[in-house]
C-alpha cells in the first residue's frame, strides 16, 4: 500500500479515446488498417491507443523507486510498468532515472509516451518538447509529438512534426504511415497516397499492423472517405500483388459506396488483378451500398 500522501496525489481521471488515431472525436468514423504506428522503439509502442479503457483515476501499484538503483536500472523497471500498462508508476520510474541522467531524450521521450498513454495530452506535449530540445536529431520525440497534435485533430501541426522526424530519419516506415493518417484527414489524398506507398516500400506489413493493435487509425470524417481510404490502400496492396488484400479492400470500398469505383478498370495498379476470377465475382455481387 502506498503512503497516504500518495493516495492523495493528483491524478488525471482517464477520458474515453473513440477508436482512434486521434480518431477519437467521433461521429467521425475509425478505421482498421490505417495504424498510426507508434515508434517501435519503446516497449508500450506496440499497444493501441483505443484499448485504454475508461475507469477510475490511477492508483500507484508498486514500491516508490529505490534511491540506491542506476539510471539503468529504473529505466528497465519503467519499461516493464509500462509493458504492464501500469503508466502513473513507470512515470515515476522514468522521472526517477531522469533525475541521475537529466540530459537523457530516450527517458524524456518514455516520459511522453506514458503521458500520452493516460490522455495527459498536455503533459506528453512537455515531455516530447523537451526530448527534441536535448537532442534536436531524436526523430522519435518530434513524430511522437505529432501523434499528440494529431490527437488533438491540429492536422497541420501533425503533418510539419512528421516532417521534421522524416528529415531527420527517411528510412522509418511509421513515420510515413503516420504522416499519412494526417495528410488523409486533410483530404490531401495524393500526398496521404505516397506515404502510404513509401511506408508499405519500407515495411510490408504497416498497413496491417492496425488490427493488431499496433497503433492509431486514421480519422475519416465521412463513408465517402472511408470509401476512398479503402480504395487507396486496395490500389496499394495491388501494386504491390498483395491480392488478397486488395480485393479485401476493394470489397470495403464497394459495401461504403465508393462513388468513383468505376477506376478500378482503368487504374493501372489493378492489372493483374483484374485478371484473377475472384475480381470479377466481387465487381458482379454489387453489394448493398453500391449504387446501381
Amino acid at each position: 500500500m502506498r503512503s497516504s500522501h500518495r493516495a492523495a496525489q493528483k491524478v488525471a481521471t482517464l477520458t474515453s479515446l473513440i477508436p482512434s488515431v486521434v480518431l477519437r472525436a467521433l461521429p467521425m468514423l475509425l478505421w482498421t488498417a490505417s495504424a498510426l504506428v507508434l515508434a517501435a522503439a519503446h516497449p508500450a509502442y506496440g499497444q493501441s491507443l483505443e484499448q485504454l479503457e475508461v475507469g477510475p483515476p490511477p492508483q500507484h501499484r508498486v514500491e516508490p523507486p529505490s534511491a540506491g538503483a542506476t539510471a539503468k536500472e529504473l529505466e528497465s523497471q519503467g519499461d516493464g510498468l509500462q509493458a504492464d500498462k501500469n503508466y502513473l508508476d513507470a512515470i515515476e520510474y522514468y522521472q526517477a532515472a531522469q533525475r541521475k541522467d537529466p540530459k537523457n531524450a530516450v527517458l524524456m521521450d518514455k516520459i511522453g509516451m506514458a503521458q500520452l498513454l493516460m490522455h495527459r495530452y498536455k503533459e506528453a506535449r512537455k515531455s516530447f518538447e523537451q526530448a527534441f530540445k536535448v537532442d534536436k536529431k531524436y526523430a522519435n520525440a518530434y513524430a511522437n509529438l505529432a501523434v499528440v497534435y494529431y490527437l488533438e485533430g491540429n492536422y497541420t501541426k501533425s503533418i510539419r512534426f512528421y516532417d521534421k522526424a522524416i528529415a531527420l530519419d527517411a528510412n522509418e516506415a511509421v513515420f510515413f504511415n503516420n504522416r499519412a493518417a494526417s495528410l488523409f484527414a486533410k483530404k490531401q489524398f495524393e500526398k496521404a497516397s505516397a506515404d502510404y506507398a513509401k511506408a508499405l516500400e519500407l515495411d510490408p506489413g504497416i498497413l496491417d499492423r492496425g488490427s493488431r493493435g499496433a497503433g492509431v487509425q486514421a480519422r475519416l470524417p465521412s463513408p465517402q472517405d472511408r470509401a476512398r481510404y479503402d480504395y487507396v490502400l486496395a490500389k496499394l496492396y495491388a501494386r504491390n500483388g498483395l491480392q488478397d488484400r486488395s480485393l479485401h479492400y476493394l470489397r470495403k470500398a464497394l459495401e461504403d459506396g465508393y462513388k468513383d469505383i468505376k477506376n478500378v478498370y482503368r487504374d493501372e495498379e489493378f492489372g493483374e488483378l483484374r485478371k484473377d476470377p475472384r475480381f470479377s465475382e466481387l465487381m458482379a455481387s454489387k453489394p448493398v451500398a453500391i449504387p446501381d
